[in-house]
């Protein structure tokens, strides 16, 4: 009989690539994770490693097992799910990975409602950008991640994964209360009422590997203009900040105000694009009564901050 808990570091060498990935993941040192492996290459009878320069790779009898293993894990997985839901109390631990935006608007409401209704279950909250969360969930790593997706962008695929909308969030065009009142120390020329009226404006925006940063600046470029980003942050506070002090426009999207009234004056895009945010869990564990609580909670907390008073919103523009 092989050994599960040896199969699964050998899906894991699969998923992270090496051994020291595997050993922070799981909490081993290297050399544990390599005395393991060689055991399950005893007990198996084939070699499953290879070197290849410094790094080692799967032999083919290796990715046999590795298939092999996920679905074992799955099956497990759904086991445990299928106890947990018999018992008569929602406990456990639910490790949720989220982006910074959602975190702020929804997770302070959402714990409140899971520990009035469910006080033995412990939620661990981790910010993650989206795509690394999903490769997480993926990995074992957390067990539900709230994810976004931006007009006209797709993710990768993940057969593993569910996908539950959550809520659409509309995206405009932030600017400072001073640029929409020509004369106003710090304020523009002309008031800031359309996209294209920003275009020579400092911007901030998110960093560059990340889906919303690529999706502002093809709206920029669709626009006819180059964005000129001045401030790169991934922390949508400071981004108000800078917006609020008109040091820098911005797109925000309208969950980051909690229902709350918005500090700018904010500026309908073309198109009234809006990013769609999503759960996404293990198939094989999205029936697990914790999950099941914690998107609950979620969803009503979403619907509490669903109609926010974004209170003036600068005109609807076309270009």
């Amino acid at each position: 009989m092989l050994d599960v808990r040896r199969l699964r570091l050998l899906r894991e060498l699969k998923i992270r690539g090496t051994l020291a990935g595997v050993a922070e993941a799981l909490a081993y040192s290297p050399s544990a994770v390599s005395q393991q492996l060689a055991l399950l290459e005893k007990e198996v009878g084939v070699p499953l490693l290879q070197k290849v320069g410094r790094r080692v790779q799967l032999t083919p009898q290796a990715e046999i097992l590795v298939a092999h293993t996920a679905h074992v894990l799955e099956r497990l997985e759904l086991a445990e799910a299928e106890v947990t839901a018999s018992l008569t109390t929602v406990s456990g631990t639910v490790r949720v990975a989220v982006f910074q935006s959602a975190a702020h608007a929804v997770i302070p409401q959402a714990l409140t409602l899971l520990a009035a209704d469910y006080p033995d279950l412990r939620v661990e909250i981790t910010e993650r950008e989206p795509e690394l969360g999903l490769f997480e969930v993926s990995a074992r790593d957390f067990d539900l991640v709230i994810a976004e997706q931006y007009p006209g962008t797709t993710r990768q695929h993940r057969p593993d994964l569910d996908r539950v909308p959550l809520a659409t969030d509309a995206l405009r065009l932030a600017v400072s209360p001073a640029a929409t009142r020509p004369g106003a120390p710090g304020a523009a020329s002309l008031p800031i009422t359309s996209l294209t009226a920003a275009a020579a404006l400092p911007w901030v925006m998110e960093p560059a590997d990340t889906a919303s940063r690529h999706w502002a600046t093809q709206l920029c470029r669709s626009a006819g203009f180059e964005p000129d980003v001045r401030f790169e942050t991934a922390d949508l506070i400071a981004h108000i900040r800078l917006i609020e002090s008109g040091n820098a426009v911005g797109i925000l999207p309208d969950l980051v105000w909690a229902g709350a009234r918005p500090s700018v004056h904010l500026v309908d895009l073309p198109g009234h694009p809006e990013r769609t945010v999503f759960t996404s869990a293990r198939r094989s564990s999205a029936d697990r009564p914790g999950v099941v609580a914690v998107r609950a909670a979620l969803a009503d907390a979403v619907a509490r901050v669903a109609a926010p008073a974004v209170g003036p919103v600068v005109g609807s523009v076309v270009g």
